[in-house]
């Protein structure tokens, strides 16, 4: 009878609990997504941040660019192309346009292993730095420090697809004169048919930059010529040869590659720019920019007069400025020059004999060929 009456009493307990639990583990639910929702609508409507159980974001507001963003958040505009890279699902198809309303992933929310807490250290030389309010993150422990820290350098992965200017054309391998299937428009992964160009032999299983030459850019002001243009178009791999042809396939296409596109060999650039110490006093101007816009602005690609025998070297920044004239005596015809003002800066991405080919990092207005640059 009192084991009855036992078994009875846990029965009744038991049923208690299976009914009520489930009732309070929603109302905590609902509870935190209600929490979490205000907090998200807060947000947006403030600062921009977002923070969810994936991580921390930003709502993008007219006139950001990931530049601004890096610089804001984290403490440096060079770190853009990481930025990038960490939004690759968003997607960010052009790193130069970012719109209002895109969610910009700011910090993943996880933990770094040990590992790649040893090669933050191994490429900085310092002991990694977290936040307080990151979660805890264990230091790691090393047996002989690292001394050698990594140069500073720019990050451009873009640099391939970047063009130049040359006195001369460049000697040319070949250039394509089919493409299977007679395609218009030839893109990566398209087989093309190469003419050999004279004594310059494409070999089997070498990649080769494809270009076209431009019209030769010419001084604004005393119309002399300054250089041919050498605009790049992707990057083919020979993977045939024929009596008197070569077979390639695209492997990159930076642009439309086009039928008599010419070919040379290719050279691997590092889309790690290392920073240079610029030259004093040095003088310069806009000539053009490599898609021959009419207005250039942060981001684009332009070519300066001045290159190797100047001193210029890739990684070298410089200011751009304007300097205004102004009459002192209203009286008088005679005007003076007022002091230069800077409002924009580049970074020196390859450099020839007397041309360089430039990006512009920043700009406050529009820029016009022309337009003075000069030692920051």
């Amino acid at each position: 009878m009192y084991y009855r009456k036992d078994f009875q009493r846990s029965v009744c307990i038991m049923a208690t609990m299976i009914f009520v639990f489930p009732f309070s583990l929603c109302a905590e639910e609902n509870k935190e997504t209600v929490t979490s929702t205000e907090s998200v609508n807060a947000a947006e409507k403030g600062s921009g941040i977002v923070e969810d159980e994936t991580g921390v974001y930003y709502i993008v507001k007219k006139g950001d660019t990931l530049w601004s963003l890096s610089q804001q958040f984290l403490d440096s505009p060079w770190q853009w192309p990481g930025l990038w890279a960490e939004n690759s699902d968003v997607p960010i198809l052009n790193p130069h346009d970012i719109y209002p309303g895109q969610r910009i992933r700011l910090v993943p929310r996880k933990t770094p292993s040990k590992a790649e807490l040893s090669e933050q250290f191994r490429l900085t030389g310092q002991e990694p730095e977290f936040d307080q309010s990151a979660q805890a993150m264990v230091k790691p422990e090393f047996s002989e420090p690292v001394q050698k820290k990594e140069v500073p350098y720019f990050a451009y992965p873009s640099i391939d697809r970047v063009g130049f200017l040359m006195k001369k054309p460049a000697k040319s391998s070949g250039s394509i004169f089919k493409a299977k299937d007679d395609k218009g428009m030839i893109s990566k992964g398209d087989q093309v048919y190469i003419r050999e160009a004279g004594t310059n032999a494409l070999l089997v299983g070498r990649h080769y930059t494809v270009y076209r030459t431009m019209k030769p850019t010419e001084d604004e002001k005393t119309l002399i010529s300054i250089g041919v243009q050498h605009f790049l178009t992707g990057i083919v791999e020979i993977t045939e040869k024929k009596p008197r042809f070569a077979i390639g396939r695209v492997i990159q296409s930076f642009r439309d590659i086009a039928l008599n596109d010419l070919l040379m060999p290719r050279i691997p650039r590092s889309p790690k720019i290392t920073l240079a110490e610029s030259v004093k006093g040095f003088e310069g101007k806009i000539l053009a920019s490599e898609d021959h816009a009419g207005i250039i602005g942060e981001h684009s690609v332009v070519f300066i007069n001045k290159g190797e025998d100047d001193g210029v070297r890739s990684g070298q920044q410089y200011s751009i400025y304007y300097q205004e004239k102004a009459k002192l005596d209203p009286q008088s015809e005679e005007e003076i020059l007022l002091p230069p003002v800077d409002f924009g800066k580049l970074i020196v991405l390859l450099t020839q004999k007397t041309t360089s080919t430039v990006l512009i990092i920043q700009s406050d207005k529009a820029i016009h060929s022309g337009t003075k640059i000069r030692s920051p």
